[in-house]
């Protein structure tokens, strides 16, 4: 049985292509010291202000982070938004060749205002249609080459409904993979939910499974979300199954094995990004041909890990080997 050491050792050796959806994450960092005499609103008296990597670009974070070699494959808008989310790309010593931009579209940017460790509110500015004919074929073209070029140990589907991922782009490219050998993990969104037929794993939060089913689950009843899973996996023909359910930790099934894991005890202060953490771990351990407990218990230490922090921020590859050699991970 392999250490916790050597597992992450093994995750720096990995090369990843995260396709989907690129944002930036804008923060105002302030205090509140009374409410607007114009509505029944706090003023936020703004002291800091900072730009981060977002969405799928998130995901890229996480595995850099991890030591991996990720390279991300977006759509983004012809906007200085795109040309700020290259420059962060650049900065982290990350490839922007899998960015192309469109000018029929715009960059997501989500700004969030934040009052000591509260959250005060969200601003997003977003197109959310899904690529043009035009950009779409251009996109697959631009993605299948880069999976020829690259022949990474793992593609990542990170879907967030912004259009970038259309069916004939995940269509494409998961027939792509199966040719090539490479296995595939998915983020999925509701728009799209059941266009990732054969992918190796699937990873949805609990409201994204009871969405997408139409069915009614609380993330309590293991039973239900085990005939979910089972519901699920007859209409995608998805090789692994990972379902991640807030405070009640994940459930992971792949051919009749299943893994129920408990979340560990966290001071929770953000839960922002943690499913992006998820799946980078995930599928660098579907990469590496790790056991399905083992897959599950790696993803659900990541994702509680990023928990403890506020905003949106990879994981901590040293507090994570800490963490895993403590818990006897492996």
């Amino acid at each position: 049985m392999a250490d916790p050491r050597s597992i992450l050792h093994r995750f720096a050796d990995t090369t990843v292509l995260v396709v989907g959806d690129v944002m930036l994450d804008a923060y105002l960092w302030g205090r509140v010291d009374r409410i607007s005499p114009e509505a029944p609103v706090p003023v936020v008296h703004v002291t800091d202000r900072s730009t981060r990597l977002g969405g799928a670009a998130n995901v890229v974070l996480n595995l850099h982070a991890l030591g991996a070699r990720p390279i991300v494959a977006s759509m983004t808008g012809e906007d200085d938004a795109a040309t700020t989310l290259a420059q962060l790309l650049r900065e982290q010593d990350l490839s922007t060749e899998g960015l192309m931009r469109s000018a029929e579209r715009t960059t997501t940017v989500k700004t969030r205002v934040i009052s000591g460790h509260q959250h005060v509110v969200r601003v997003d500015e977003e197109m959310d249609g899904d690529l043009s004919v035009r950009d779409q074929e251009a996109f697959l073209h631009h993605c299948i080459g880069l999976l020829r070029k690259l022949r990474p140990g793992v593609v990542i589907f990170e879907d967030y409904d912004k259009g970038t991922l259309t069916p004939g782009v995940i269509a494409g490219l998961v027939a792509e993979a199966r040719q090539l050998g490479i296995p595939t993990a998915v983020d999925p969104k509701k728009r799209h939910f059941f266009a990732y037929r054969e992918v190796d794993l699937f990873k949805p939060n609990l409201k994204e499974l009871r969405e997408g089913l139409k069915v009614d689950l609380t993330s309590g009843d293991l039973s239900g979300v085990k005939a979910a899973v089972r519901l699920l996996e007859a209409q995608l023909a998805n090789r692994i199954s990972l379902v991640t359910l807030s405070e009640h930790g994940l459930y992971a099934h792949s051919a009749g094995e299943e893994a129920a894991l408990p979340a560990h005890l966290r001071r929770i202060a953000d839960v922002s990004g943690a499913g992006d953490t998820v799946i980078a771990v995930a599928a660098l351990c579907l990469a590496q041909g790790l056991p399905l407990r083992a897959l599950a218990a790696w993803a659900n230490l990541a994702g509680g890990l990023v928990c403890e922090q506020v905003g949106v921020v990879p994981v901590d590859p040293r507090q994570l080997l800490a963490e895993a050699e403590r818990l006897a991970i492996a």
